[in-house]
């Protein structure tokens, strides 16, 4: 696939879980902000472009620390991939919440709806450990979400 690890960076897992998680973000946030039309598509759109860019440094952490020489350094918090994976949650929750509140319009958002915080902390704490269940996930996923399952390819039926 031309998404493969390409000089020690990891493209696979961004663009499978990313686009699960981003879209996982606009069914919460339309349950939650009830907006529909061109806000939907532009939320979606915005929803799984910026997960893609949390997963990319999410799933890359290691790799930058190496060579920043930051994780041979011994720096609290800085030094630690999972300590920088959960900062990179805590401003993707941030980053969620805010969206969702610049979203409001006349009617009922008048009266200051945003998405829930729970909501916000369950897809930011799917991203943040997401390099542990990709391990997982990827063999149940098809090939074009970057997954080695067999779903969604084409297969010639047997004995023709």
């Amino acid at each position: 696939m031309v998404f493969e690890e390409q000089a020690g960076l990891i493209f696979a897992p961004v663009l499978g879980i990313g686009t699960i998680l981003g879209l996982y973000e606009l069914i919460l946030i339309h349950r939650d902000e009830n907006f529909r039309g061109s806000h939907w598509i532009g939320h979606g759109f915005h929803a799984v472009v910026f997960m893609w860019i949390a997963l990319f440094a999410i799933f890359n952490t290691d790799y930058f620390l190496q060579i920043t020489g930051i994780l041979d350094k011994g720096w609290p918090l800085i030094s630690n991939p999972w300590a920088v994976r959960i900062i990179i949650g805590i401003i993707l929750n941030f980053k969620i919440h805010a969206t969702s509140a610049a979203i409001r319009s006349g009617g009922l958002a008048a009266r200051g709806l945003t998405e829930h915080w729970t909501h916000t902390i369950i897809v930011s704490a799917l991203a943040v450990t997401s390099p542990l269940y990709w391990p997982l996930l990827q063999p149940l996923l098809p090939t074009w979400l970057s997954g080695t399952g067999s779903w969604g390819t084409a297969t010639e039926p047997s004995g023709i």
